[in-house]
């Protein structure tokens, strides 16, 4: 409830003028609440309990902070009570002049929710003004021959009260010759006249001292007072009398200044000076201007009606013998639309969610217009198209709400422009201008700049080294739009796929965490997640795949010719009537890589005899390349390599021992003493060292020991060389041999020496054999071919069985003999497939091929020119894509070939079998 103090005697009534004074209404939370207090109430008195009649609890009051939104802190609320309070001195003339109706309203606020609710304080008049005068006393002229009943204005007072607190009468002192009359003007303000009662003698009174007492109707009642001085003058038989006694007019409000407002008129019946009139006001105006001589009346000022809505003057006519008349010229100022509306914008919400509903309130919008009736009705509207609307709350208050759905991410923030447009003719309006900032909401995943990824690394790159980058983009803000990635997925285990590769959780930069092999892993699979930080969080996933390119970081390896499981090597025979391009062999390598650094090419580094043999580039194929002249040697010595084709070239090294016999009983020498004839290289070399020493000892000693080493070696018998007949066989390793990256050589030597003995020291008999049987053939464990097994007898060790002779027509024809190379045509250089998934396919189809024909477990058959291939690894692949290693496989001296199961049993049969593949290794009797 409301309490105050008047300042005069308010104290003491107090609590009776409160119960008859104060009334709280609290209606529904949609009306207004009002109140009624008085003024000057004491700052910190109670209204009454707001949050009481708002139904609010005091425990809503620390959330939901009930305060007052107002123009000017006249109230407060309580925060802990939330009582309205008295803020600030409350006068009501000050606040609402002459209004007969006094009520300040406001909004009062709550928050969480957000909402308005509108209160009317109505500020109650209090008697704590005094009517005054102007003047402390003026005069007044009569002539002394003024008839009783005449009557003059005289001047009224003023109280700021209203209602009957306001001036109510006016008293005069007591005097034979006057009396007083209270008047009533249409406004209902009160003004005195002074009757003439007696007729008034100047020679026996010429001044006349009254006191004029004017008094209000409060309680108690509150007065001023002011003196009137009357001066007799000489008699003037006839007053000025004017033409009405009260003039109206209506003027605008914005008329300018100097604009006739209207001419006031009295006459004199007197001749003469009596008769000359001058005009005045009968208080000095501010606004308007009087002609002394016309009693025309201007304006000096602009008029304003919020200002003043009404003008009321006293026009006094005083001719030249000092007779006075007056009349009372009231002015009403007509309201004219020349006021603007005024927008003011209270609690506006600082930041909007972008997924606020519709209909959410953003501020409370207040418009007021000074001007009257239609000139002060206003509308409101938002001018553009924006997601907001305008609703109407109560008389010249709106509500901003939303009316669609926002999104940030397209507009970050709205300038709604707010427009407010009166009624009047014309029409006046004003603007202004919020802005709206749009908070971000945690509604976009993150999206990848590309569909799916795919990355080339070539292989043995170094570990820690970035290979790839991923990027997502999140239009949100803040931790909303701050990305990270991982790995959340791949075609290896979770263990090994994180020793493979790492992505950067803020660059998403993708690192390999070792080196790639290309022959081990060909490509990788990967599922890349990118997650925002908001909450809840949003992510998105993408597919990267990795392959791994293939390098130059596999040297050749020769297949065949190759050790045997006791560490020995091959040597071939070859027929002595052998033919210019009569297939010797052939040198089988593969390479790991794939594409050109697989692609193999054959060379001959070092030959016995240069011109004797031929090298199929491509093909590995080993071909006579003249017949053998008398002067070759019967044993020859090929050192090949095997180059691929990538930058910088690898390479291996094989050695071929090829021995010319026509048979191998011819070929085998007969087990002697004889120490083995010397590589001529290391000849060469022990001849120098010898040279040198004996000539710096002795040149005499060194000619005879050159002409005795000469002799002795004329006088040894021809059979030096290791294959004559009748001679027994001795192997052995001769000089060092010679390794390289993926070689492995082996030489042979062959010496005849005249015993009763013949040591087979490369052969190993799968059985005993009996006199006279023929030479078997069979497969050495762990090599690549087919080895010949000689048999012997036990009754004649020094005889051979005599063997068939060779049959040229075991090997393939020239249009028969697939592979690679392009033997077809004879074109050495071949063709190699230039997509990688089959050049990797024809690899692993030659090391198939090339295991299939060292253990025999494959017929290599499967269909004529097509070596077993299209049915296992599609029609695609044919002999014209393949290497045929069965070229290697052969028998001379017989029609056995490898290309099936059959010929594979045939070759082993003794009649058609006289193997010319030999072994060396430890001396074993037989």
């Amino acid at each position: 409830m409301g309490s105050g103090a008047g300042k005069r005697g308010w104290a003491p009534r107090r609590p009776g003028l409160f119960a008859c004074l104060l009334s709280l209404f609290c209606l529904a939370l949609s009306e207004q609440i009002r109140y009624r207090i008085p003024e000057e109430m004491a700052q910190g008195s109670v209204v009454g309990n707001l949050a009481k009649d708002l139904r609010l609890g005091v425990h809503e009051l620390a959330t939901r902070n009930l305060r007052v939104s107002s123009e000017k802190p006249y109230f407060a609320v309580s925060a802990e009570s939330g009582e309205l309070l008295v803020s600030s001195r409350l006068d009501r003339e000050q606040i609402c002049g002459k209004k007969p109706a006094c009520a300040l309203e406001f909004e009062a606020v709550a928050e969480n929710p957000l909402n308005f609710y509108h209160v009317s304080v109505e500020i109650e008049d209090v008697n704590d003004h005094t009517p005054k005068f102007t003047q402390s006393s003026f005069e007044l002229q009569i002539s002394e021959s003024t008839l009783p009943g005449a009557r003059f204005i005289l001047e009224v007072a003023e109280d700021a009260d209203i209602g009957l607190n306001s001036l109510q009468a006016y008293k005069l002192s007591l005097s034979p010759s006057f009396s007083l009359i209270n008047k009533e003007k249409q406004d209902g303000s009160k003004y005195p006249e002074l009757v003439l009662e007696k007729p008034l003698d100047r020679e026996k009174q010429s001044y006349h001292r009254l006191v004029l007492t004017a008094s209000d109707g409060g309680d108690p009642p509150l007065s001023g007072t002011t003196e009137l001085r009357i001066q007799v003058t000489d008699a003037n038989d006839n007053p000025p009398v004017f033409s009405q006694d009260v003039y109206r007019v209506s003027l605008g409000e914005n008329v300018p200044p100097g604009t006739t407002v209207l001419q006031v008129s009295a006459t004199d019946q007197d001749e003469g000076a009596n008769s000359e009139i001058t005009y005045s006001f009968y208080r000095t105006g501010q606004v308007f201007s009087l002609n002394s001589k016309s009693g025309e009346i201007t304006t000096l000022n602009t008029l304003d009606f919020e200002a003043v809505k009404e003008y009321s003057m006293v026009v006094e006519g005083r001719d030249g013998g000092g007779l006075v008349a007056q009349c009372t010229v009231e002015i009403s100022v007509q309201d004219e639309n020349d006021n603007r509306p005024d927008i003011t914008v209270h609690s506006l919400v600082k930041m909007i969610l972008e997924n606020a509903e519709p209909g959410m309130l953003i501020a409370l919008i207040k418009i007021h217009d000074r001007d009257s009736r239609e000139n002060g009705e206003v509308n409101c509207r938002l001018e553009g198209e924006v997601p907001f609307q305008i609703i109407s709350s109560s008389k010249n208050s709106y509500k901003l709400v939303t009316d669609g759905t926002l999104d940030r991410e397209q507009t970050p923030e709205y300038n709604v422009t707010i427009t407010a447009t009166d009624r009047g003719e014309p029409p006046l309006s004003s603007s202004t201008t919020i802005t709206l900032h749009i908070a971000d909401v945690n509604d976009n995943a993150p999206v990848f700049q590309q569909a799916s990824y795919e990355v080339h690394v070539a292989e043995n790159n170094p570990p820690g080294a970035s290979i790839a980058q991923v990027s997502a983009r999140d239009p949100d803000l803040g931790p909303n739009g701050h990305v990270s990635y991982s790995i959340v997925a791949g075609d290896l285990e979770p263990r090994a796929l994180a020793s493979y590769v790492s992505v950067s959780a803020q660059s998403g930069v993708v690192f390999a965490q070792r080196a790639f092999d290309h022959e081990q892993l060909r490509a990788l699979e990967l599922t890349l997640q990118a997650r925002d930080h908001g909450s809840p969080a949003l992510r998105a996933n993408v597919s990267l795949r990795v392959l791994v390119g293939d390098r130059n970081d596999n040297a050749p390896r020769v297949l065949y010719p190759a050790l045997g499981p006791d560490g020995s090597a091959l040597f071939d025979t070859v027929p002595r009537a052998a033919q210019p391009g009569y297939l010797v062999t052939k040198v089988v390598a593969v390479d790991a890589d794939a594409g050109h650094n697989a692609w193999l090419s054959y060379h001959v580094l070092q030959a016995s005899e240069p011109g004797l043999f031929s090298l199929g580039l491509r093909t590995g194929e080993v071909r006579t390349a003249r017949a053998l002249g008398e002067r070759d040697a019967a044993r020859q010595r090929l050192l090949v390599a095997v180059r691929d084709g990538g930058q910088p070239p690898l390479s291996a090294t094989a050695t071929l021992l090829l021995v010319f016999a026509d048979s191998l009983q011819e070929a085998l020498p007969d087990l002697g003493d004889a120490p083995p004839p010397s590589d001529p290289q290391a000849e060469l070399q022990l001849y120098l060292v010898v040279a040198l020493a004996l000539i710096s000892v002795l040149f005499l000693v060194a000619v005879t020991l050159a002409v005795a080493l000469h002799v002795r070696r004329s006088s040894r018998p021809a059979a030096w060389g290791c294959f004559q007949p009748g001679l027994c066989v001795k192997a052995g390793p001769v000089g060092p041999p010679n390794y390289s990256e993926g070689t492995l050589p082996y030489s042979y030597n062959l010496c005849v020496a005249h015993t009763g003995k013949t040591e087979f020291n490369f052969l190993k008999c799968s059985e005993p054999l009996s006199s006279g049987q023929d030479i078997l053939c069979a497969e050495s464990p762990g090599a690549l071919f087919p080895l010949c097994n000689s048999s012997e007898s036990t009754s004649h060790p020094e005889t051979l069985t005599t063997q068939a002779p060779p049959n040229t027509d075991w090997r393939f024809s020239q249009a028969q003999r697939p592979g690679t190379s392009g033997s077809q045509n004879g074109d050495e250089t071949g063709t190699w497939p230039n997509n990688q998934f089959d050049t990797e396919m024809l690899q692993a189809m030659i090391l198939a091929s090339a295991s299939e024909a060292a253990d025999g477990s494959s017929t290599l058959g499967g269909g004529a020119g097509t070596m077993g291939l299209s049915a296992r690894y599609g029609p695609q692949f044919t002999l014209q894509h393949v290497p045929d290693y069965r070229q290697n496989v052969y028998v001379p001296g017989s029609n056995a070939t490898l290309t099936n199961a059959a010929a594979k049993r045939d070759a082993r049969a003794p009649a058609g079998g006289n193997g010319n593949k030999k072994k060396s290794g430890k001396k074993e009797k037989k």
